[in-house]
């Protein structure tokens, strides 16, 4: 996973001297009106404010460049220590800041619309209600000076995908395939705004998990909440604000625990949920019990990210889970028994990675424009799959056990067969950023792939994925899910104004009744 954002953080230090920042920090470009004396002599208290709020600034701009590198970071506690050492100035606020602000704030929904637009109180939305023609989101489109079509069309053109690659997205769109967008498989259902799913990274986006058609877990903040689209209600399954520790006593478990725990990544699976920590954490959580099993720090390495979880069952039925780690780690836990069973290094940061439904093959990806099958018990490398020209951060295997697919920061989605690696099968084009996560349904049906923001694509698996059906919204997209029926999709949106989470139902055909009649 990569540190940096849209933001040109070589642009930046242009205009901010980074290796003296406490020299610059009453410079004119980082002062708001409010802070600015022309005097020349200030006393302590206007100094001071004058000091927060360019601190304040220059925070701001490093989160939104996404700067948690090792040199980010020591900029960071260096500006920071000389605040506290300086004025008695609290840090703590802006490391929470700092930590939670790593999405694309520059693409934020909220940022680019009109101040009484983002100010208008939007309610729920049922699918009565959109067919009706309500805005499936409660935007008031009648009441803006503008409309759906021409913000669509404005958000298209000024939407900044981040490539780690340059021009990557560009290049890749040449090998994409032209694709029917006349699908129709999941209908709207519902919106529900009293869920605000939130994100922590910019490019980890597998914050929400569906365990039934009518139940689905997701993060907003430092909440791990479950909702239960049959009673309409949400219900707080662990807060990790303060202290969490495990209320078992297993080998390898750190009984010490926790705090302010920033959830990076989920995974729901049956009574099992496992939530990574930004600091390699991860905390384990067996839904039909009180308290927390277990939890561990997978890495003290500075690159601690936990990208990724996947929980599976062996072929004996025991309950595991793989983590991808940013320190290019990829890790098996058995949940049987609480402990460590697998640990494969990599050359790069892992981003995702997943399990081929034999068991036998684990498909990897990351800071690496290819993708890698290993082998599932020795970590060897069997093929590299090259196509892709930016780093990857979604995989997800096709029930067949043949088929599975990688999403890379190209714009595009690769399907590829494991008979013959030799290349791609198909690319699937994105609208205007990443692929960021991918589903297929249990039954194989379909295939999701979400964007950084405002689309989902399904694709009908046996039309040879030349047939797709568009989700259009608009904000951040947290993570997406179908049901283990395959009957729902949760799609969790990300906007100060307009975050929620929407509910889809699947669409059945039954036309082969006719034939009986």
């Amino acid at each position: 996973m990569s540190h940096y954002q849209e933001h040109n953080v070589d642009d930046m230090e242009d205009d901010y001297d980074m290796d003296d920042p406490v020299d610059d920090m009453d410079g004119e470009d980082y002062l708001g009106p409010e802070a600015r004396d022309d005097s020349d002599e200030e006393d302590d208290e206007d100094a001071e404010a004058v000091f927060q709020y360019s601190l304040a600034n220059l925070l701001r701009l490093l989160t939104c460049a996404g700067a948690l590198s090792s040199e980010g970071r020591s900029r960071q506690l260096k500006l920071l220590t000389y605040c506290h050492v300086k004025f008695g100035i609290s840090v703590t606020p802006y490391f929470q800041r700092i930590a939670t602000s790593l999405h694309n704030l520059e693409a934020s929904f909220c940022i680019q619309l009109p101040y009484t637009f983002s100010m208008n109180k939007a309610s729920d939305t049922s699918s009565e209600e959109a067919r009706r023609g309500k805005d499936i989101q409660g935007i008031p489109w009648d009441r803006l000076e503008l409309t759906r079509e021409g913000y669509r069309e404005t958000r298209l053109l000024q939407y900044k995908n981040y490539e780690n690659v340059p021009n990557s997205a560009e290049a890749a769109m040449k090998a994409c395939k032209s694709t029917e967008k006349d699908g129709t498989y999941y209908e709207f259902r519902r919106n529900t705004r009293s869920v605000k799913s939130t994100i922590l990274h910019f490019q980890l986006r597998n914050l929400v998990w569906a365990t039934s058609k009518h139940d689905a877990y997701l993060i907003s903040h430092y909440s791990v909440l479950h909702w239960s689209a049959l009673s309409g209600v949400d219900t707080e399954i662990m807060n990790v604000e303060g202290h969490i520790a495990p209320s078992e006593k297993h080998p390898g478990s750190l009984l010490e625990g926790f705090s302010q725990t920033q959830v990076s990544t989920l995974a729901v699976k049956d009574n099992l949920l496992v939530a990574g920590g930004f600091q390699g954490e991860l905390i384990c959580k067996n839904l039909d019990q009180e308290g927390i099993s277990f939890c561990c720090r997978t890495t003290y390495d500075d690159n601690a990210i936990t990208n990724a979880v996947e929980i599976f069952n062996t072929s004996s039925g025991a309950v595991h889970f793989i983590a991808s780690i940013n320190d290019s780690g990829v890790r098996e836990y058995d949940m049987e028994r609480y402990q460590l069973c697998k640990h494969f290094r990599f050359d790069w940061p892992v981003n995702h990675t997943s399990l081929s439904p034999d068991g036998k093959l684990v498909l990897v990806v990351g800071d690496d424009p290819d993708a890698l099958l290993i082998d599932a018990n020795s970590g060897k490398a069997i093929h590299s799959m090259k196509g892709h020209l930016d780093f990857s951060f979604a995989s997800a295997w096709s029930p067949d056990g043949r088929t599975f697919a990688t999403g890379n920061q190209d714009r595009t989605c690769r399907v590829w067969d494991a008979r013959n690696l030799s290349q791609s099968l198909h690319v699937l084009r994105g609208n205007l950023g990443a692929i960021r996560s991918i589903r297929y349904t249990s039954d194989g049906q379909f295939l999701s792939m979400a964007e950084p923001a405002d689309f989902v694509h399904i694709f009908d698996v046996k039309s040879d994925y030349n047939k797709r059906q568009e989700l259009d919204f608009f904000g951040e997209i947290s993570g997406m899910s179908f049901s283990p029926d395959t009957d729902t999709l949760f799609v969790g949106v990300w906007d100060r104004t307009y975050g929620s989470l929407l509910q889809y139902g699947r669409l059945y055909n039954y036309s082969y009744l006719d034939s009986l009649f």
